[in-house]
């Protein structure tokens, strides 16, 4: 039994420090761009989208095609980032253990 409660223990231990992560990631924002840093994209840490710069040298009427692939590049490069920030945070919490296929943090 002494194990049981050990382990209920370490659980909301994680618990806890998981919503602690999932709250500084909502507070962080992670920068993706493209073409030079003409556009950038701002994602939260939980992949909502922030801020949009658009350099206005960029933008033409005539090739409107240019602007939504520099702008999809700068969201993907961001979504990257955040990605990666958010597998090393929660590597804090798991200590580095793989989580089963499928599963994915934060909730």
């Amino acid at each position: 039994m002494k194990n049981l409660s050990q382990m209920m223990k370490q659980a909301q231990e994680m618990q806890a420090k998981m919503a602690e992560i999932q709250a500084r990631l909502d507070e962080a924002e992670i920068t993706g761009a493209a073409g030079a840093g003409l556009i950038t994209v701002t994602l939260s840490g939980k992949g909502t989208v922030r801020r949009i710069h658009i350099d206005p040298t960029v933008v033409d009427a005539d090739d409107v095609a240019v602007l939504e692939d520099l702008i999809t590049a700068a969201f993907n490069d961001a979504k990257i980032k955040m990605d990666a920030l958010v597998a090393e945070k929660m590597s804090e919490v798991t200590g580095g253990l793989q989580l089963p296929p499928g599963m994915k943090l934060p909730f």
